[in-house]
């Protein structure tokens, strides 16, 4: 009878900030079946609290939200001592000219738009979360 070995990966933290549901589900199917700890909020306010609470290791934030919108939220999060390391990707379907630049002046170390591509989507978030 063959041991199980202990699970000496932790499950890295990803935060999905998405006020539209579909986007979210989308992003949870794709990363779903990697090793990963997956968890939702719906708006700025709500990704703020749980990012408070749960500490995780990468935020995908969406840029336009109600309450607290992404640029906002990431300017906040990256003045505070306890969250200025968590990786944050923006996650947005702001593609115009200027749109990147702005997601990294408030302190995105990364810019992925939408419609995301299901195919370099998983690859592309653990160029962030090593």
């Amino acid at each position: 009878m063959q041991e199980e070995q202990p699970d000496t990966m932790e499950k890295k933290k990803i935060l999905v900030v998405d006020d539209n549901q579909d986007s979210r589900e989308l992003v949870i199917k794709i990363l779903g079946k990697k090793n990963y700890h997956l968890r939702e909020a719906i708006d700025g306010e709500d990704a703020l609290a749980k990012v408070l609470a749960e500490k995780p290791d990468l935020i995908l934030m969406d840029i336009s939200m109600p309450k607290i919108d992404g640029y906002e939220l990431t300017q906040r999060l990256k003045s505070m001592p306890d969250c200025k390391d968590i990786k944050i990707i923006a996650l947005t379907a702001h593609a115009m000219k200027g749109d990147c630049e702005k997601a990294l002046a408030a302190g995105c170390e990364g810019y992925i738009t939408k419609p995301i591509n299901i195919r370099e989507f998983h690859g592309q978030i653990q160029q962030f979360i090593k």
